[in-house]
């Protein structure tokens, strides 16, 4: 097992933006005053990366951010996603009406970050990330992201916009993308697993959280950040107690002795 590359908890950046390393998955999250609430006591407690998607509990999620963050406060970014589903989704004229829809369902005028949430196996990944990029020219959309990809597929998206981030499932029991956490940490992508904490805790990592004074969920996080030093995990959670113990992980060094026996385990 190859040791991490990086001990650095330090926040990545999205353009001139400073992010820390954990952020808030919203799949869950429903359009209701007490998630208003959340959101704002989230961003509050320190997260700033708010990661949904158009398709997310029947666009709820969108909206509720959008009433909670509107104008999103300084530093926060809100990252969502399109074109997922049946065969078509990533069709130009299925994509420009859900940006739309994700545009004034977060109530913006410029999305942060925005995925192509799958490609299309009927539509040429070139000709969906084209139809994004005209949001970019227009300044609807500031940064470009791509979801469950390979490093070829990368290669191909960025040769028609840059790609600040991809989005691909990781965690302790799943870690086939490998190389492409390598390939975004060498080329300075923010890598952001989705399902981190999908991974039943080993007796190496219940070891490290005894020594630590951690929970096994705060382990896993700190593991995945000493992985690559552009991992940006995104928990979900509508609890604020677990948001917070989410945060803590970023205090959590873990050696490479701990690092490698934990993902022997």
């Amino acid at each position: 097992m190859r040791h991490a590359i990086s001990q650095s908890h330090e926040p990545l950046r999205l353009g001139d933006i400073e992010i820390t390393r954990i952020g808030l998955g919203t799949n869950r999250l429903r359009d209701m005053d007490e998630n208003v609430a959340f959101i704002r006591a989230a961003v509050g407690a320190g997260v700033r990366m708010i990661d949904t998607a158009h398709l997310y509990t029947g666009g709820d999620s969108e909206k509720a951010i959008g009433r909670s963050l509107s104008p999103a406060p300084r530093g926060v970014v809100i990252a969502t996603k399109g074109g997922y589903g049946d065969a078509g989704h990533g069709k130009p004229e299925v994509l420009r009406k859900e940006i739309e829809q994700s545009l004034a369902s977060l109530r913006t005028e410029c999305i942060t970050l925005y995925y192509l949430h799958r490609v299309d196996p009927e539509t040429p990944i070139e000709v969906s990330l084209g139809t994004i990029k005209e949001y970019v020219d227009r300044g609807a959309i500031q940064h470009v992201g791509i979801s469950k990809v390979d490093v070829r597929l990368i290669e191909r998206a960025r040769k028609i916009v840059p790609i600040a981030a991809v989005q691909n499932e990781y965690n302790l029991a799943k870690r086939s993308h490998e190389d492409v956490v390598d390939y975004c940490a060498g080329e300075n992508i923010i890598f952001v697993p989705y399902f981190p904490l999908h991974a039943e805790p080993g007796r190496a990592l219940r070891e490290a959280a005894k020594n630590h004074g951690a929970t096994a969920q705060q382990v896993m996080l700190a593991w995945l950040l000493k992985r690559s030093p552009t991992m940006l995990p995104i928990p979900g959670t509508l609890s604020l107690e677990h948001l917070r113990e989410n945060l803590g992980a970023l205090s959590i060094e873990l050696s490479d002795a701990e690092f490698d026996d934990i993902a022997a385990d």
